[in-house]
């Protein structure tokens, strides 16, 4: 099956991905399976598993202190801001599982520190070999570079993604993996999985800002009750 573990909805306040048209993308694209992680909650994942014929993990991307970092099999919300080792800690403890986005793409000043990085690694189940947003391909390499030299010892998965803010971008980058029941066998046959993709357009990433700013300048103009 082909999946794609790192999408975001018009919950994450710099998408305006609908569920009925990011099913609708999957559909087109051939995408059999979905995490949706929208920042900070997961009640965007929660409405496109409502409706969506295909498995949907429940997850978002969450911003710790040193930087972000997604829960996946999540069961409830996780606050922000949290240090780096207890948002890990809050994940798993809801049987999640942690996934590292983008984590040395130099335009993204929310990636997570490598300080941090090695300090939760041994709690981190899958990284991004590959993020189809990621601009420069050295900083993709970085990653792969990172997951060669440490991801035997520690059991460190990798996983290719879309990142998606918007329909065009599903397909762009998927994951190929064995079907999967749930979260009980999801790392195992990950195990057996290969990555394919294109990078996205740097371009998508000004889309991602107006989005951002177009919703933020709607709220303000909201009236107060």
């Amino acid at each position: 099956m082909r999946a794609d573990f790192h999408i975001h909805t018009r919950v994450s306040p710099d998408s305006s991905l609908s569920p009925e048209a990011l099913i609708r993308a999957c559909q087109r694209e051939g995408i059999d399976a979905i995490a949706v992680t929208d920042h900070h909650t997961i009640e965007g994942a929660l409405a496109v598993r409502e409706i969506a014929p295909f498995p949907v993990i429940i997850g978002a991307e969450l911003r710790a202190a040193e930087g972000e970092i997604i829960g996946l099999f999540l069961e409830s919300d996780i606050p922000r801001g949290l240090s780096a080792r207890e948002t890990v800690k809050r994940i798993k403890d809801q049987g999640g599982i942690v996934q590292i986005p983008h984590p040395f793409d130099r335009f993204r000043r929310k990636h997570i520190t490598l300080s941090a990085l090695h300090d939760i690694l041994p709690d981190v189940d899958i990284i991004e070999a590959f993020n189809a947003r990621t601009t420069l391909k050295r900083d993709i390499m970085r990653g792969v570079d990172f997951i060669r030299e440490f991801g035997e010892e520690h059991g460190i998965l990798h996983v290719g993604v879309t990142d998606a803010h918007t329909a065009r971008e599903i397909g762009n980058a998927y994951t190929d993996l064995p079907s999967f029941e749930g979260r009980e066998d999801f790392l195992d046959v990950l195990r057996h999985a290969s990555i394919h993709g294109r990078r996205t357009t740097p371009l998508i990433h000004v889309a991602t800002r107006w989005t951002a700013l177009t919703k933020k300048l709607r709220r303000r103009r909201q009236p107060h009750a």
